[in-house]
């Protein structure tokens, strides 16, 4: 168990450290919201106000899942919340295997004090119920986070690259109908940025899941990231590499994603960076976005305040989006897009 909470450590490191994107676009860029010079609407007119999971947000916006299982992982996740509660907006931890396995790890996930109102998402990786994970392990999780939802996160290539990673993923979909049914509180399922596909979409949306968040590639990539934690090991490390923009494209993840799931939760994420790749989230049919990089490097430099800030920026710059969109709600953003053709022109 040592392993995993030095693990998760250089996973921050790494991170902050080195340069760990996919290195390909994540599709947003083709497409341009429709800007209107007469919107009709007054910029107070705006109303960000969104409901995921039963909690009502401020703004579409959650913060991504990162790190948890040592005390520095403890600090961030602490600081983090405290700003998602300070300013409405969700927030997700991540992966609880270390906390289930390993008593004293469960304190690096516990947020609740400082957000007592916030949405907190708990996160365990889908995998670990074919190595020993129980539903009832689960609940405890849940419970004893405080969380309102829980991500199940997808990561086969992450696991692959990584030096005895845990890849048996056979027969996982049964397992994880059979959790969604036996959990109290709203399951999501997610990739980890790499991207939700249709065959897997479909998969999902047979399943009583609340939702989905699509992770696509074009943001940070997990097996990069691993190549750089385990350069030592050559044949990884190279994996990594090599291996590190294979999957899906963020906006053509959205579309399947949105497609395949009409009527339930799509939270986008996979390179988001700036509140017009949000924006275009928004209007390619996402219920809210989420990111983490941008954060982990504001709690690295500045703590709470430094994500608060961060925070405010995405949403002041949010609303503008709106208003010039003529949206006076997220959900009203939705089809205000047009791709752009190989000219650099929208199409009408």
């Amino acid at each position: 168990m040592s392993d995993i909470m030095e693990r998760k450590a250089e996973h921050i490191q790494v991170c902050l450290e080195e340069s760990v994107e996919s290195g390909v676009t994540g599709g947003l860029g083709s497409w341009r919201l429709r800007y209107r010079a007469l919107p009709e609407i007054a910029l107070d007119d705006v109303d960000l106000t969104t409901s995921i999971a039963g909690k009502t947000l401020r703004a579409p916006l959650i913060i991504g899942a990162m790190t948890g299982g040592h005390s520095e992982a403890g600090a961030f996740n602490r600081q983090l919340a405290a700003a998602a509660e300070r300013c409405g907006v969700g927030f997700a931890l991540g992966s609880g295997r270390v906390a289930i396995e390993r008593a004293e790890a469960m304190a690096s996930f516990q947020v609740r004090d400082v957000a007592p109102t916030a949405l907190i998402f708990a996160n365990l990786g889908a995998v670990q119920l074919n190595y020993g994970v129980s539903a009832a392990d689960v609940a405890r999780l849940v419970a004893e986070t405080g969380a309102d939802a829980i991500n199940l996160h997808l990561n086969p290539l992450q696991e692959a690259v990584q030096p005895q990673g845990d890849t048996n993923f056979r027969h996982l979909a049964p397992q994880m109908h059979a959790l969604a049914d036996a959990l109290d509180v709203p399951v999501f399922v997610k990739e980890v940025g790499a991207g939700i596909g249709r065959h897997t979409a479909e998969l999902l949306a047979a399943m009583p899941i609340a939702g989905v968040e699509c992770a696509g590639v074009g943001g940070t990539s997990w097996a990069r990231v691993e190549a750089k934690r385990v350069g030592s090991d050559a044949q990884a490390s190279a994996a990594g590499i090599a291996l590190g923009a294979i999957g899906i494209p963020t906006a053509e993840s959205l579309l399947v994603c949105r497609e395949t799931m009409p009527d339930r939760v799509v939270i986008c994420s996979g390179g988001l960076r700036t509140a017009i790749d949000m924006g275009t989230a928004l209007a390619l049919g996402a219920d809210a976005v989420a990111c983490a990089l941008p954060f982990l490097k504001a709690v690295n430099d500045g703590g709470e305040e430094a994500v608060v800030e961060v925070i405010q920026t995405y949403i002041h710059q949010l609303r503008i989006l709106h208003f010039v969109c003529g949206a006076t709600r997220p959900s009203e953003m939705r089809g205000r897009v047009s791709r752009v053709d190989s000219s650099g022109l929208a199409r009408p």
